[in-house]
């Protein structure tokens, strides 16, 4: 079945056209790539973007629907792992992105909250050491020992998150592409690369997240590529969740939509090395576990219209690659590694490494710099 989000979306059509050689290059037409390309564009550079697919069509329309502030890792444990300054730099970009995305996305983004809820006893535990952190570093939080609606009674506790919002991604992705074309960018859909440097450009940026795996083998050890599988409910006839909700340090996520569907992702330590592939395919053993999850989350039978899955890409330190990939002359860029939280990494990622390739520096540049793997 085909994702939810792409359903109703129309592609754009794409119409600039660009003769020759251009300033940059981009490989992957989703968040990161329309991202960058608008603001290269603005930048007075002349930008071309190939998909081998439509815009959007990628893990941009495959996602839970989620735009959450911060990062893949818990806020404490950041704070721990890159130093509290740089942890709570990161959390304040990603959280000034929201607000970019919510004046750029208009009826794409919902400014619903979230709620991060914990399974058991050991994981509030670790959701309450995050949320002491966020409020000691001034970050808005609220911690609640329920939660209203279909959820309440049935965890240990939640952080409220105010700031964050429910996207349609596809949606958001494709009025960025028709931003960046406005502002002169060329998109070439279903025009597949297999080798960078048969791109005719003076700089090249490698903006797939978890797809095209080995298109730079100097990253393929560095960006695992990691399967999401998600499905979606015929509508309800009742609200019982008025906000996206996470679980599980993020292996159960859910959301119900105004038209009442559900919409419900995870599970993947269900078969966790399985899902360690870029075959974008649902299932069954997967699948079957989000169906009965599901059903306890409805509260009674309900009718699944979509599976689908989509590819995003891991990183080790739980940070994205941004910058110039060592040892290629600054010829080549990368932006990706969201660990599954890129529908806002991907959009700030992509406005970051466009600054980087403007000459323009930013803070953070030097943390998500992919030459902290290189030694």
């Amino acid at each position: 079945m085909n994702p939810y989000w792409l359903e109703d979306e129309k592609p754009p059509r794409p119409d600039a056209k660009l003769d020759g050689r251009v300033d940059v290059a981009i490989v992957g037409a989703g968040v990161t790539g329309c991202s960058a390309a608008l603001r290269l564009a603005k930048g007075g550079l002349r930008v071309r973007v190939h998909d081998a697919r439509a815009v959007a069509e990628g893990a941009s329309g495959r996602n839970g629907g989620f735009a959450l502030g911060g990062g893949a890792a818990r806020y404490d444990v950041a704070r721990e792992t890159y130093g509290a300054d740089k942890a709570a730099s990161y959390w304040a970009w990603t959280r000034q992105e929201q607000d970019r995305m919510v004046e750029l996305g208009g009826d794409a983004l919902r400014r619903t909250g979230s709620y991060r809820l914990a399974g058991d006893a050991e994981e509030r535990e670790g959701i309450r050491l995050e949320y002491e952190a966020l409020r000691e570093d001034g970050f808005e939080a609220e911690w609640l020992e329920d939660v209203p609606g279909g959820a309440a009674g049935r965890f240990h506790g939640a952080i409220s998150h105010p700031h964050d919002c429910a996207i349609q991604p596809a949606r958001f992705v494709r009025r960025l592409a028709g931003l960046a074309t406005a502002a002169g960018a060329e998109i070439r859909e279903h025009d597949t690369v297999a080798d960078l440097e048969a791109l005719d450009a003076e700089r090249l940026l490698v903006a797939t997240d978890g797809y095209g795996h080995g298109l730079v083998p100097e990253l393929s050890d560095l960006i695992w590529p990691t399967r999401g599988q998600m499905l979606a409910s015929e509508p309800l006839g009742r609200m019982l969740y008025d906000r996206p909700h996470y679980a599980r340090q993020g292996f159960d996520y859910w959301q119900q939509l105004p038209d009442g569907r559900i919409l419900l992702g995870g599970f993947r330590d269900v078969s966790i090395l399985d899902e360690l592939t870029d075959v974008e395919e649902t299932t069954p053993a997967i699948q079957s576990s989000l169906e009965s999850f599901l059903q306890e989350l409805a509260g009674e039978e309900v009718r699944v219209t979509h599976r689908w899955a989509g590819i995003f890409g891991l990183t080790q330190d739980m940070l994205p690659l941004v910058g110039a990939v060592p040892g290629r002359g600054g010829r080549v860029w990368v932006a990706g590694g969201y660990s599954g939280h890129g529908n806002v990494l991907g959009f700030a990622c992509g406005a970051l490494v466009a600054d980087a390739i403007l000459g323009r520096d930013a803070p953070q540049l030097e943390l998500l710099d992919p030459a902290r793997f290189f030694g």
